[in-house]
Order: structure tokens, then sequence, then C-alpha cells
């Protein structure tokens, strides 16, 4: 059985041991909660509840996001294009989900040690550890030979060798150095890789930036957050340059330089043809708003300039994919997919 649950309305205590309530006096205050009336004021999550947070719904969710640009923006044959897509959305969700399960199961104790994640399924005893880790395989497994029998073998490759950086890279790297972070932002850069070469089966330079793009995006998004958490992360013994940087001199420069990066990043999507001046221009302006929050968290260092930030980056990559998309390159397919023979047109501005 893979949830561990009381059926409703049973008593999961005898009821010859289950303490009766004692009538509050002024002389004698009501008694303090005890661990079994903890257990009932806290029901079982449902199992759709469960199921989303074992395969973290949201961050899967933008996994599939990433991968869909990906798809969208590259130079594919129109033929079957939405089934393809299709194919794209669902094998990399499915994808996410193994990595999100089988880093919850490497991180199970850890993540009891932290607030923000201790009430995670694994750790709150909602479900069943080796469970978990099989279905885990078999949702990777499952995405990976979707995409390969529905878009490219390529795209499946690349889906497998993250699904493996994030789970014996990434996850094993967090409690020993703070260059996890880049490892991380590797794995997070690879989605729209993966639409790309569903679409097209060849990797090209619109390939290489939207990944660069990804790649130097996180950083300050994620610096950000492990700030907020940063008391979370040392509970959890996971080694972030906010719990090593007490006074976090070092995290607002790192923000602050890699935002100042993102600005030319994002400009490889007009010099790589995958889209127009009117994306460079939402870029640019994002990517120097981004910055100047940047600058702010590090001249102020503080939990509010902190939060600002990571909203920013929250706003800024939806704001510039989606400029990316709609004003994407016009492309001319002179072959299939699988030929990766392309030529690509700017289109005139």
């Amino acid at each position: 059985m893979l949830f561990i649950s009381t059926p409703r309305g049973s008593n999961p205590m005898p009821a010859s041991i289950t303490p009766a309530p004692v009538p509050a006096t002024p002389g004698n205050p009501p008694p303090a909660m005890t661990g079994i009336e903890v257990i009932n004021a806290a029901p079982t999550p449902s199992h759709a509840v469960i199921w989303s947070q074992l395969s973290k719904a949201r961050l899967s969710l933008l996994v599939l996001l990433t991968a869909a640009v990906g798809f969208v923006v590259a130079p594919a044959d129109p033929q079957g294009w939405w089934l393809r897509l299709l194919w794209t959305c669902i094998g990399t969700a499915l994808a996410a989900a193994s990595a999100a399960m089988l880093n919850q199961v490497a991180e199970m104790r850890r993540d009891g040690l932290m607030r923000r994640t201790a009430k995670r399924p694994l750790p709150a005893g909602h479900a069943r550890r080796t469970t978990v880790f099989v279905v885990a395989v078999l949702l990777g497994y499952a995405g990976c030979t979707v995409l390969a029998m529905g878009t490219t073998l390529m795209a499946a490759t690349f889906a497998g060798v993250n699904i493996l950086l994030y789970v014996l890279l990434y996850t094993p790297l967090k409690p020993r150095t703070t260059l996890n972070t880049l490892v991380g932002a590797v794995t997070g850069a690879i989605p729209p890789v993966i639409g790309w070469t569903a679409a097209t089966g060849s990797i090209a330079p619109g390939a290489w930036a939207l990944f660069a793009i990804l790649f130097v995006w996180q950083i300050p998004h994620f610096l950000a957050l492990a700030w907020l958490y940063r008391a979370d992360y040392t509970a959890g013994g996971f080694v972030m340059l906010p719990s090593r940087d007490p006074d976090g001199t070092a995290t607002g420069q790192a923000c602050l330089l890699s935002s100042l990066m993102l600005v030319p990043v994002s400009l490889l999507g007009t010099m790589s043809g995958i889209a127009g001046f009117g994306y460079a221009a939402v870029a640019f302006a994002a990517g120097l708003w981004l910055s100047w929050l940047s600058l702010r968290f590090l001249l102020e260092r503080n939990d509010a300039r902190a939060r600002r930030l990571f909203l920013a980056s929250l706003i800024y990559l939806p704001v510039v994919m989606g400029a990316l998309v709609i004003d994407r390159g016009s492309v001319v397919t002179t072959a299939t997919p699988a030929d990766g023979a392309i030529i690509l047109e700017v289109p005139a501005q």
C-alpha cells in the first residue's frame, strides 16, 4: 500500500486508553494538547494532495512549460506538430515527476529537519519510501519512452540524463558544497533543450541560447530563495551560499553579477535567430529590472529585499519566455526533423 492513512471516522486508539476531556475550572486550566489530539487534529491529506507533493507539481509544471517553449520556438516540421508537442509535454512531465520523487526519497531524513519541508509526504509518514522509489523509477522510464516513441531519441536521452544529473549529482552535492547551485542550474536549463530536440531531432544555436538563459536566470532566483530559508537549509545540513554567508554580501554579489550577465545572455534569443528585436527589447528591460532589484538586495541584505528579488524572478521568466514565443523568428523547414537540415530566416523588422 502506498499511502499510510487512517479511515475517516475511525478511532486510531482503543477507547479504553483515549484520554477523557478534563473540564476547565478557575483552579484547573485545560490540559495541554496531547500527542493523540495532535494526530487527530491533522488528518492525512488526500491522495491527490500527496501525489502532487511527491511530484512537486508546481516545479514540474515549470519544467513542462520551459520544455514546451523550446519545442514551440524550434524550427520543426509542421506535419504532426501538435501531436509531437503533446508527447513532449507528457514525457517531460513524467520525467520531472520522477526526478522530484527520487530527490525526496534521497532527502527524506533531511526534509524532516526543515520546517519548510517537514510536512512532505515522506517525512510526515504519509507515503512509503520504497514504494515511492519504485513509482519514481517507473515514471522516469515511462517519460523517456514516451519521448523516444512520440518525438525523438535525442529528446529522450536528454530527459534521462537530466534525471540522473538531478538525482546522482545535484542531490548528493547539496550537503557538501555551495557549487550545488550551479549543478542544479544545469538540470533546470535542460528542459527547453528537451523541447527543442523533440521538435527537430538535433541541436542548434537556438537550443543553447535557451539553455544559457535558463541557466543564468536560476542563480539569482535560487539564491534569493535560499536566503529566505537559510536557517532551514542549515538545520537540514545543506550547504548553500546564504547559510555560509551571515551578512549576505557574497550572496548579494552573486545575485547582482548573475542578473547583469542575464542582460546580454538573454539577447542570444535574437542573435541565434529564434526571435526578433521586439523580444530583445523586452528581455533587455526585464534584465535591467532584475539587476536593479539585485543591487537593492546587495545594498540592504534583508528578507524583504530577497523576497522582492525572488518574486521578480518569478515574473521575469514567463514575461521573457512569452515574448520569445510571440516574437519568434519565421522558420522554413527544408528537411524532416530527423535530418536536422534547417534554414532559419530572421524576420524583417
